[in-house]
């Protein structure tokens, strides 16, 4: 509905903003502005997120939105015409990429599971399939489903309308999980950093909560063999071993009492600085070391946590983004992208794949969500929550995620 901006109007609105703004200046707009008044000077309610509620309640049936904003160390808002709308989407094409990608992670763990043991007709393949598959299926989509239902229930408890989770499926051995993930569309804008922070950081926490408990029945359920005692060039197939983060290494010797995969030696080396460097460099191969074998549950543990630090990588509508941009605001958040950028360039030297997520983050990872009240600053309790995000992000976060070993 389009109202014109008239005096009787103009004073109407003027009377809603000064119950809660000390008004120093007005600059009304016009055709080239994208807001039709901006008042600046000082919000003099007490609670700054409870004032914009107020003020956006009260102009909505007038068809105005408030956005509060912070500029030159004075508060400005503006009113710009039309409401936060959000078109519905289409609960079955989520319903049916969910089926997609369940038949594309059953079919990996279906593969994972059976160790290549499969024989017989066409059926009895595919029952083997199902048999074998259940365990790994079971597990990667509850990890994936509890980290997107986190973010979707912490927006509509927030009244942020987002949509159901769309899983993306992607076949064996394109991916080695059978899918590339889940993600949730937020329909609209949050209101403010505090909601924001609180969806960023639902979905990883919650992910969290069912990958490692996943991870550590998947560890109990696996066993440890020797590794090659030297290269084997000419040989098909190579030895493939998962990348270590610092969680994943205290849970590998919480299960089995060692730090896996074990050397033979370290090579004159400080334990301390030789597993500082085979963290990050997945060097030297521990050929003749001793390592564990994953079973399809704890590979789908595994994959949980590289999921989630790949989402925390602190860079535009990744949730590591999002919980950047409420933590520091936009500037810093601008500021700190090249430095990100420039370090997974780096880190691509190592294990070429972070040249793909430079590039996609290079495209992809300079937007930062805004909410439509940028004043409200996050309180202590979410300040805290997002520095332990971080924490979780360099405790999860794994350099080298896969190591082939020749």
């Amino acid at each position: 509905m389009d109202y014109t901006f008239d005096l009787q109007r103009q004073d109407l609105v003027e009377t809603y903003v000064r119950r809660i703004f000390h008004i120093e200046d007005v600059t009304l707009g016009s055709e080239r502005t994208p807001y039709i008044v901006r008042y600046r000077g000082r919000l003099v309610a007490p609670d700054s997120a409870t004032a914009y509620d107020t003020l956006s309640t009260q102009l909505k049936p007038l068809g105005l939105t408030p956005l509060f904003r912070t500029e030159e160390e004075r508060h400005v808002i503006y009113i710009i015409r039309g409401l936060p709308s959000a078109r519905p989407s289409n609960p079955a094409v989520n319903l049916i990429m969910f089926i997609l990608t369940l038949l594309s992670v059953w079919f990996t763990g279906g593969i994972l599971g059976s160790e290549g043991e499969l024989s017989g007709s066409a059926p009895q393949v595919i029952l083997q399939l199902l048999r074998a598959g259940w365990p790994f299926a079971l597990s990667m989509m509850a990890i994936l489903a509890a980290h997107e239902f986190g973010h979707y229930l912490m927006g509509r408890h927030h009244g942020v309308h987002v949509t159901l989770p769309y899983f993306l499926p992607l076949p064996f051995p394109i991916s080695p999980f059978g899918t590339m993930g889940a993600f949730i569309n937020m329909k609209e804008v949050p209101r403010n950093r505090r909601i924001l922070m609180d969806i960023g950081i639902a979905g990883p926490l919650s992910g969290l909560v069912v990958a490692i408990p996943v991870l550590l029945i998947g560890l109990s359920l696996s066993r440890l063999e020797p590794l090659p005692a030297f290269p084997q060039p000419g040989v098909l197939g190579q030895a493939q071993l998962e990348g270590n983060s610092i969680l994943y290494l205290f849970l590998k010797f919480l299960v089995f009492g060692r730090l896996l995969p074990e050397p033979v030696s370290y090579q004159g080396l400080p334990p301390l600085l030789y597993w500082l460097r085979y963290l990050v460099t997945g060097q030297p191969l521990p050929y003749g070391g001793l390592d564990v074998v994953l079973h399809p549950v704890a590979w789908a543990g595994w994959g949980g946590l590289l999921i989630t630090a790949l989402n925390l990588i602190p860079a535009g509508q990744l949730d590591g983004g999002h919980i950047l941009y409420t933590l520091f605001g936009r500037k810093r958040a601008q500021a700190l992208f090249p430095i990100i950028l420039a370090v997974l360039i780096l880190m691509g030297f190592i294990w070429s794949g972070w040249w793909l997520w430079a590039l996609l983050i290079f495209f992809f990872g300079r937007v930062y969500a805004e909410p439509l009240d940028q004043i409200t600053e996050l309180d202590g309790q979410r300040r805290l929550l997002g520095a332990i995000m971080l924490i979780i992000f360099v405790l999860i976060f794994t350099p080298v995620p896969l190591v082939l070993m020749p």
